[in-house]
């Protein structure tokens, strides 16, 4: 019997099973690698609500990335006035998944472009 994990045909075995391995875990992470830029986020969620809704956002309150993607939240303008200031606006809340696409949209606030959020805490 021969022991042939010495041998320098064995060890190449080995160097190339390791290489094997190291490429098998980073094409695991090539996921992580293919999510798109913030701001590549931003445009497309702004394209895909306004395809949706037929409104143009005109700009985004919040935005953040979330365990399934991102979560944001754009105003829109619902309905001109004359001013502008009695405008009607929306806030509408988007979610997208990792890679960018909308996944879900709803109208959480609807205000005119003039006013202020009205105080918390019991003051007038």
């Amino acid at each position: 019997m021969t022991n042939t994990n010495d041998t320098p045909d064995s060890q190449s075995s080995q160097k190339t099973q390791k290489a094997r391995q190291t490429d098998d875990e980073a094409s695991q992470d090539a996921p992580a690698a293919e999510r798109p830029a913030p701001m590549q986020v931003l445009r497309e969620a702004r394209a895909q609500l306004s395809e949706l809704t037929g409104l143009a956002p005109e700009s985004v309150s919040s935005f953040e990335q979330t365990e399934d993607g991102w979560s944001l939240e754009m105003e829109v303008l619902e309905l001109e006035r004359v001013p502008d200031t009695m405008s009607l606006m929306a806030s509408y809340q988007v979610e997208l998944d990792l890679q960018g696409q909308l996944t879900g949209y709803r109208r959480v606030r609807r205000y005119e472009r003039g006013r202020a959020d009205a105080r918390r805490g019991g003051g007038h």
